[in-house]
């Protein structure tokens, strides 16, 4: 994948163990200084141009298997790496809650993490989504930097479950960066209505680069004691040049359409570690050839399972990477090498993407989707040669014929 980054002008120099990084991008200039730790920059992110007037930059992650391949053995690293992190004494029930859309799978992977530590610890994960599952409580929130601001927490509808985030005494707010912390304030704080018990906050991200100020600042917004932890740490300032101002919508919000997104997987909270059925991996595997390379495709806010199916194939054996399709509108340039457009599987009418993929690429193309199979998911397989693979549940999923 080094080639991704060839177009990149970027000026590198060391200064007290950190690394610091000058980006021309096509929107602006990026000032990037990182903090030496147990992972080196350039290993975890790239830097891209975004068609969005609100934030012309982009960190692309090397190991969030979103917008660049990565393998599940990698991601899974990330995962205990980062749930290593979390305070030994943290008071529970403990409310995990990934930030959607990209940070969907990291949540969860850390969350599992976490419990494959101690599998008798009280805790609960859900994750945020841009999308109405049935008719429950939620809170509804604002990413005020993002494409696609309006997002949701839905309540569990499960009684136990419920019972479970009301009695929570820590949350742990998971995303992939963090640059202002602002959402992670508003979220926290609404939680906090809905379960008065929470006493402590703890944050966990890939990167961070708020700085040592920043930093130190928003973690006396909580008005309880907070603890983060973070792959990489660091600062960055922006330059804005000629923004992209002319994309699509991302996002069009209807209170009264089905989706098709699905309650089974952590919208409306699970309380343990998701396992797919042995028989789908294995049946898969059979059909690698040797030298063969697979790409599993998670789609939006769909990415865990596609982790964990692309992980079983791993452990097999097979030559696999990772990595979803998006809403986010990113211009080629940089950590983007390439884009495929398609129209979106769950129906509001915006533009999907997937970056870095180029038709022929890989020998077997998986799609893992939780909607129904749709003319946009066909679209999608034709262009990349793929199989669709529509998952209803942990237990049951069905492969849908492809035209």
């Amino acid at each position: 994948m080094e080639r991704l980054a060839e177009n990149l002008a970027v000026a590198f120099a060391g200064q007290d163990g950190d690394n610091l990084r000058v980006v021309d991008l096509p929107t602006g200039k990026l000032t990037v200084t990182a903090r030496a730790g147990a992972y080196p920059l350039d290993a975890l992110v790239g830097f891209a141009a975004r068609a969005n007037a609100k934030r012309g930059f982009l960190f692309v992650s090397k190991v969030l298997g979103k917008h660049w391949p990565v393998r599940p053995s990698a991601m899974r690293g990330l995962h205990q790496s980062l749930a290593r992190g979390l305070p030994l004494d943290l008071p529970g029930p403990v409310l995990f809650i990934a930030m959607a859309e990209t940070a969907v799978g990291l949540g969860q992977g850390v969350f599992e993490a976490w419990l494959d530590e101690d599998a008798g610890r009280e805790a609960l994960f859900l994750h945020t989504t841009r999308y109405r599952v049935g008719d429950g409580p939620l809170i509804e929130f604002e990413e005020a930097h993002s494409h696609a601001p309006r997002q949701f927490l839905h309540m569990p509808d499960d009684p136990a479950l419920a019972a479970k985030f009301a009695q929570a005494r820590s949350i742990v707010l998971v995303d992939d960066e963090a640059s202002t912390g602002n959402t992670f304030v508003n979220l926290a704080a609404a939680c906090r209505v809905v379960a008065p018990a929470i006493e402590h906050v703890h944050l966990v991200t890939i990167t961070n680069f708020m700085g040592e100020q920043g930093t130190s600042q928003l973690l006396g917004r909580f008005g309880v004691p907070v603890t983060h932890n973070a792959a990489l740490e660091g600062a960055f300032s922006f330059e804005a040049g000629q923004l992209e101002t002319g994309a699509a919508p991302a996002q069009r919000y209807d209170a009264s359409a089905d989706r098709g997104a699905s309650a089974a997987f952590g919208r409306l909270a699970v309380d343990h570690a998701l396992a797919l059925p042995p028989a789908l991996a294995a049946g898969l595997f059979e059909q690698v050839q040797p030298g063969q390379r697979v790409l599993v495709l998670g789609t939006g806010e769909f990415m865990h399972p596609a982790y964990l199916l692309g992980r079983a194939l791993e452990e097999m054996g097979a030559d696999v990477v990772v990595q979803s399709t998006t809403r986010s509108p990113i211009l080629v340039w940089g950590a983007v090498a390439s884009a495929v457009t398609f129209p979106d599987n769950y129906g509001e009418g915006v533009a999907n993407f997937i970056y870095n993929v180029a038709p022929g690429q890989y020998d077997h193309v998986l799609v893992c989707h939780e909607t129904p199979p749709t003319a946009a998911l066909h679209e999608l397989a034709g262009k990349l040669g793929a199989r669709l693979f529509h998952f209803k549940s942990e237990k049951l999923v069905e492969e849908i014929p492809v035209r």
